[in-house]
């Protein structure tokens, strides 16, 4: 019988074995971070009594409607 067939070089067999023993394994690649949820700007109209009520506790009034808007919506609280 004859002996199996081999393909390539022995010089290819060799660095092909030697480029296995001594790479490193390849790591997976980070995941990308999640971009932030972002804010745009807009123009709202409210009743008088509705922003009076949010701007009687001071700074942090847009805040609390947006919170108010996300609950009345069913959105997670941020």
């Amino acid at each position: 019988m004859r002996p199996p067939r081999r393909t390539g070089s022995a010089m290819d067999q060799a660095e092909a074995a030697f480029k296995a023993a001594t790479s490193k394994p390849v790591a997976a690649a980070p995941k990308p971070k999640a971009i932030p949820e972002g804010k745009d700007m807009v123009t709202l109209r409210l009743d008088r009594a509705v922003l009076e009520h949010f701007q009687e506790d001071g700074p942090g009034w847009q805040e609390r409607i947006n919170a108010a808007l996300r609950a009345s919506a069913g959105l997670d609280a941020e």
